[in-house]
């Protein structure tokens, strides 16, 4: 498959911009609703969604490798699920600083999946790239658990399904590998509703309530979450599709910026500079991975 550059940068950076905005909003869903409901709903309305543009568009979906997309989906849903949760006690730059240590980890699964050859140089970028997650997550190093680190499952299991795009379901269609995450999202989602119905244990916070009946503001706000969502993951699948992940890695680091930016416009929220060197050390180690990655990727 010929790599696009130019369309996969404008496919990926446009996708990030609307999840540095849509993003902002899961801490309004968070204080009435639960991780549960949430993914639920959303996936019902993402599902209505694509079967409108469909009937209207005229278009069919199809699966060219059921085991690929299925995988990946899994995998995807997985990384995301942990991303989400997250986000109902952390500001998206810092939950967003997990899931772009992703860069880092295509290169370590590159090396292990695949036998590419690591050079020292990536090797101290990826070191750099994990500090620069740990100084955005917990400055203090006191406050620095296990659980603080969480978020960067979310870049563990990211990476895999970037590596799955274009490695297992490169002639998909952008909308099929799209509506296969959600639909495992909305898995979950079901899922965890009949684990905390079943054993009674539903609590108080965004991650451990069971099913909330939704208000108007907890619909509207999920809606933009499904609408954004669905159009900004078309556009990252179809980047991932049009170049080689560690061409097009490397972009979604603008997510720092777009969520910084929208976090301050409409929260407030400043990181410390502690948080900021953290984030331009992640930016940095994913550029530097990425952009080496063009030439080093040979097999061993």
């Amino acid at each position: 498959m010929r790599n696009r550059p130019l369309a996969a940068a404008m496919s990926v950076l446009g996708g990030v911009a609307v999840l540095g905005f849509i993003d902002q909003f899961v801490r309004l869903i968070a204080v009435e609703s639960s991780l549960w409901t949430f993914h639920s709903l959303r996936t019902a309305m993402i599902f209505a969604l694509a079967a409108g543009w469909l009937v209207l568009s005229g278009g069919r979906l199809r699966v060219l490798n059921w085991r690929g997309v299925i995988g990946r989906s899994l995998v995807m849903s997985t990384g995301m699920l942990v991303y989400f949760g997250a986000l109902g006690f952390l500001p998206v730059a810092q939950a967003a600083s997990g899931l772009f240590s992703a860069p880092i980890w295509v290169m370590v699964l590159s090396f292990g999946l695949f036998g590419l050859r690591i050079g020292p140089v990536r090797v101290a970028a990826a070191l750099v790239g994990f500090a620069g997650v740990i100084l955005v997550l917990s400055p203090d190093p006191a406050n620095l658990s296990v659980l603080s680190l969480v978020p960067v499952l979310s870049g563990v299991f990211y990476a895999v399904a970037v590596i799955a795009t274009r490695e297992w379901c490169a002639g998909e269609q952008a909308l099929t590998l799209a509506l296969g995450n959600f639909a495992c999202l909305g898995l979950w989602g079901l899922g965890g509703l009949a684990v905390i119905s079943a054993t009674g244990a539903a609590g108080s916070d965004f991650l451990d309530r069971g099913w909330v009946t939704p208000d108007a503001d907890v619909l509207w706000w999920t809606f933009v979450q499904a609408i954004g969502s669905l159009g900004a993951v078309v556009l990252l699948t179809r980047g991932y599709q049009l170049a080689e992940a560690s061409k097009v890695a490397v972009l979604e680091y603008s997510m720092f910026g777009f969520s910084a930016i929208f976090g301050f416009l409409l929260w407030r929220d400043v990181l410390s500079l502690s948080g900021l060197l953290g984030l331009a050390l992640i930016a940095g180690a994913g550029a530097l991975i990425a952009l080496r990655g063009r030439d080093a990727a040979q097999p061993a």
